[in-house]
């Protein structure tokens, strides 16, 4: 039986799409439909339903997936190892938050630079981005702000990411108590930076904590979460920020917390990989690494 069938059949199986595993192989979807009904026309049975949105394994294919995949993947990982290459170095493909993979995810993974890991980072402002290109193989590890469906991916929770409302002293001292008499419709007053003119920190804080959309618009819109920081330390108006990326400035007086709602407004981050890739030396590795890293987070 052709090798190249079985890998195309097993990424049809993990993806549940022809598209989708189409673009994790690097081949047309046409290649991708006439590989599987080759193998289907050796093995003289159907290996998937054909639905209005991708396909679902017949017990035939379950079965055929369940036995190929773990054999497939450990001539992946001899491939994986650059036989003859004696330079010990391997590169992981990473993708995530900019801000996340910045300040935590790559301080983490440094100490596997020593060992011969090599690092390459791509930053997205959204999950689907995210997701998207890892299925598409340009990555081998991701953290997203969403847990993926399907079988395509491996995912598992990061760590959980506080959110915090502040302002600078002068905002904070002009507001006084009359943030916690009169909540979200004082705030509505102050000026709002933010990531994008949807608003998403504000609006997910705001529905956490008050239950109620945001009243107004942003006043300063910029692309990363540190400049909404420094713009917040110079004045410009409120902020929700996360905990591990303000709490320094917390500390040192340059912004103040205007509540401290009893049950905080939340965001997890989960650590995905491609089906079947945490068998391969560099992406297992880093992946264990992150998982205990996070844990003083």
């Amino acid at each position: 039986m052709d090798l190249a069938l079985l890998r195309t059949f097993v990424a049809v199986h993990r993806a549940g799409s022809f598209t989708r595993a189409a673009a994790l192989l690097g081949l047309s979807q046409p290649a991708v439909t006439s590989q599987i009904r080759t193998l289907e026309r050796q093995l003289g049975r159907p290996l998937f339903l054909r639905q209005a949105r991708g396909v679902t394994p017949t017990t035939v294919g379950d079965e055929l997936a369940h036995r190929a995949a773990p054999h497939l993947d450990a001539l992946i990982e001899i491939t994986e190892t650059d036989l003859g290459d004696d330079s010990g170095v391997r590169t992981l493909h990473l993708a995530g938050p900019p801000e996340f993979v910045s300040l935590r995810v790559l301080p983490a993974l440094v100490p596997l630079t020593s060992q011969g890991l090599a690092l390459r980072t791509s930053f997205f402002g959204n999950a689907g981005e995210t997701l998207d290109s890892l299925a598409a193989g340009h990555h081998d590890l991701a953290v997203a702000t969403a847990r993926p469906r399907g079988e395509l991916f491996s995912a598992v929770p990061l760590c959980d990411e506080e959110h915090v409302l502040v302002a600078g002293p002068r905002w904070a001292a002009r507001l006084g108590p009359a943030v916690l008499r009169e909540g979200h419709l004082v705030l509505s007053q102050l000026p709002v930076i933010e990531v994008h003119e949807s608003l998403p920190f504000v609006s997910r804080y705001w529905t956490a904590v008050f239950d109620s959309p945001p009243a107004k618009a942003g006043s300063v819109i910029v692309p990363d979460l540190r400049a909404v920081l420094e713009c917040a330390v110079a004045g410009a108006g409120l902020a929700v920020l996360p905990r591990y990326l303000c709490q320094g400035a917390l500390d040192r007086g340059e912004v103040v917390a205007l509540l401290d709602p009893p049950v905080p407004s939340l965001r997890t981050y989960f650590l995905v990989a491609r089906a079947g890739t945490l068998t391969l030396p560099p992406i297992a590795r880093a992946h264990e690494w992150l998982l205990r890293a996070a844990g003083d987070w």
